[in-house]
């Protein structure tokens, strides 16, 4: 089954498609510091450069179904919150835009949790209303996941839409994953003896890093990052890797933060030493992105960015897989409906 990506990023959730037989067969992504990640990376998939709102329909390949994940920041907890108001927010059109005149089988679209606040309420029911009556409408399927439950080291909530196309006769069921929850340990444990801090003014050390991307970012820690503890032990799993390496969770190897008043934490004296940011490869890893998936930039932070903007590789490829089991298993009911109606 052939896939469009939009807002396409690095490319996780078009890596977890891929991993379960589909094919990314076009994306879309307008952030030049990514280009290269995403076509060294993904070298059988077109991707188109231009800002999606000048992407005419016609020029878009037909495709079995679209995903993606609209820019998040308006909708974000931590941002400004403009929801729809915001022109990344008002992303979504485009998303829709492209997915009437397409009318695949079926669409994934992703975001953060922060859509569900009693702020957007109204901005979110029309979403959803849009969703279903695109095209020739779809069947909505909306749930918040967490991938700490789906083979994902991290914390991480996210809110999924899926539909699928009406004439197909079924709504897609979120299913439940069992799988055992991965700690920092399983996750990067193995990566705690070699890595570099980053080149003065945050530059990339390249090809110097022992294993591809294991460098971190250096400067100082913001106030508000200050105010929290942010250190998970090995035996816990991630905080949410953001999109933004100041925001970067510290590794493991520190002790807990200590509280000195409401808002206000410090480094333990004396172990000042151990507190460090997770490296851009520690990132990827608990992002679920294989060690052979090489992030290209030449300033440390955008490694961050693109690895906090990505859908994990593995809730992507449980989804994936997911849909394109009940896509065949529901055509195979039809199908068997079909016969028995003909030999009637």
């Amino acid at each position: 089954m052939k896939i469009v990506s939009l807002f396409s990023g690095a490319g996780g959730l078009d890596l977890g498609f891929q991993k379960v037989g589909f094919d990314v067969i076009w994306a879309n992504e307008y952030d030049k510091e990514i280009w290269e990640t995403f076509e060294k990376n993904h070298p059988n998939t077109i991707l188109d450069k231009r800002s999606i709102v000048d992407i005419p329909v016609d020029e878009v390949p037909e495709c079995d179904g679209i995903i993606g994940g609209p820019p998040c920041q308006s909708w974000s907890e931590a941002g400004a919150m403009k929801g729809i108001q915001d022109k990344r927010g008002q992303l979504f059109y485009d998303f829709i835009r492209i997915l009437s005149a397409k009318q695949p089988k079926f669409f994934l679209a992703e975001n953060v949790s922060g859509m569900l606040i009693d702020k957007h309420t109204e901005a979110l029911s029309n979403i959803k209303e849009m969703f279903r009556n695109a095209g020739i409408g779809y069947e909505l399927s909306f749930a918040m996941v967490n991938a700490s439950e789906y083979n994902v080291p991290q914390d991480r909530k996210r809110v999924i839409f899926v539909g699928i196309r009406k004439d197909l006769d079924f709504k897609y069921e979120f299913e439940q994953p069992n799988f055992p929850k991965l700690t920092l340990r399983d996750a990067i444990y193995d990566l705690k003896e070699t890595v570099l801090p980053a080149l003065p003014f945050n530059k990339t050390n390249g090809n110097k890093c022992y294993i591809p991307n294991h460098e971190y970012m250096t400067g100082d820690f913001s106030s508000i990052f200050m105010s929290r503890n942010r250190v998970r032990s090995w035996d816990e799993q991630s905080f949410t890797i953001q999109a933004g390496g100041r925001h970067a969770p510290i590794h493991p190897q520190a002790p807990k933060m200590k509280f000195i008043e409401q808002n206000i934490r410090i480094f333990v004296p004396g172990k000042e030493h151990l507190y460090r940011r997770l490296s851009v490869r520690e990132c990827a890893r608990i992002q679920t992105f294989p060690d052979n998936f090489i992030f290209h930039y030449t300033s440390v932070p955008a490694g961050y960015k693109m690895i906090g903007n990505a859908v994990p590789v593995n809730l992507a490829k449980f989804l994936a897989r997911s849909i394109k089991r009940q896509l065949i298993e529901n055509s195979a009911v039809n199908q068997v409906l079909i016969n028995k109606a003909i030999a009637v």
